[in-house]
């Protein structure tokens, strides 16, 4: 019972007690057979030694590391608070140009959702889940892997406790974040302005002329043919095909004034969301005049957020 307090002890709270014991020790064993010179040295070179050996505790440590889970690899970003028993947060950036900044962006989005959390007891895994050359949806797997790993590995690994676990996405990282919650059961996700939500319309504008040409698409057309030709591989990927059988409650986060491709598709992924009856609980946060980053710019938003992960 005595093994988890001291575990959750900083460096030099550990160090101070070891001092103390190692002080007391010499006391009742020196003052027989050495002087109170050596007694000081003995226990100022154990003191020492605590304070390297001991790991620290003390504050928040971030790292980049590649997990697996069953034989699937993905790059997170990982920022441990000092306590023992944690809340976790996995959360998920947006699309990016190319691999090389899936990084920054997955320490991006672990930053913006540091700012907006009222705690700092929650430790929170970013996802770098790869992009480049990817059909939209493909990296659902190792955004699997990485929570499964959380659930599964990280108290051997991280040396932490896991008590709850949300999951965080924005703009494609909330397409995966509510994708998973068709999958796994968690705590909680939160989902902001996921999208795409319908690629035959989105798809179908660039193949008009009447928005410029995109990887995403570009990729699909490649794969299926147009949008007219093959509209129901690009609607399989599309977020409207993934509304029902939610595990977890979810919380989404809509900004009104974001993009126009974005907004002609919300009434009817909101409706379907809302029409499902094999759902665990669905909140919807709409922000006037908010943009795409709405949850991470609004203050109704971030209270919303808030509530729902101290739930």
């Amino acid at each position: 019972m005595l093994i988890r307090p001291v575990r959750r002890l900083s460096r030099r709270a550990a160090a101070i007690f070891f001092w103390a014991f190692c002080r007391q020790a010499a006391s009742n064993y020196g003052s027989r057979s050495i002087s109170k010179n050596m007694r000081s040295r003995f226990v100022l070179t154990v003191s020492i030694l605590v304070i390297i050996l001991l790991p620290n505790r003390a504050y928040r440590a971030q790292e980049v590391r590649r997990i697996a889970y069953d034989g699937i690899s993905v790059d997170v970003v990982i920022d441990r608070p000092a306590n023992y028993f944690v809340d976790v947060l996995i959360t998920f950036p947006g699309t990016v140009a190319s691999d090389d900044q899936i990084i920054p962006a997955a320490r991006n989005i672990l930053e913006r959702t540091k700012e907006i959390t009222n705690r700092t007891d929650m430790m929170i895994v970013s996802v770098a889940y790869p992009q480049e050359g990817r059909l939209m949806g493909d990296s659902v797997r190792e955004a699997e892997a990485a929570l499964l790993w959380v659930k599964e590995k990280s108290r051997k690994e991280l040396r932490r406790k896991v008590r709850k676990i949300f999951l965080i996405g924005h703009s494609q990282g909330g397409y995966m974040v509510t994708r998973l919650n068709t999958m796994h059961p968690t705590d909680g996700v939160i989902s902001n302005a996921p999208g795409p939500l319908n690629l035959v319309y989105r798809c179908g504008l660039e193949e008009s002329g009447q928005i410029p040409l995109g990887a995403v698409c570009t990729l699909l057309r490649n794969t299926y043919g147009t949008t007219t030709v093959n509209p129901a591989a690009y609607m399989a990927r599309s977020l409207l095909s993934f509304t029902e059988g939610h595990r977890s409650d979810i919380l989404f986060v809509q900004g009104l004034a974001d993009s126009p491709i974005q907004l002609f598709s919300w009434p009817t992924f909101k409706q379907q969301m809302t029409d499902c009856t094999a759902c665990q609980s669905r909140q919807f946060v709409e922000i006037a005049g908010g943009g795409h980053t709405s949850l991470f710019d609004s203050p109704e938003a971030i209270a919303v957020y808030n509530a729902f992960i101290n739930r």
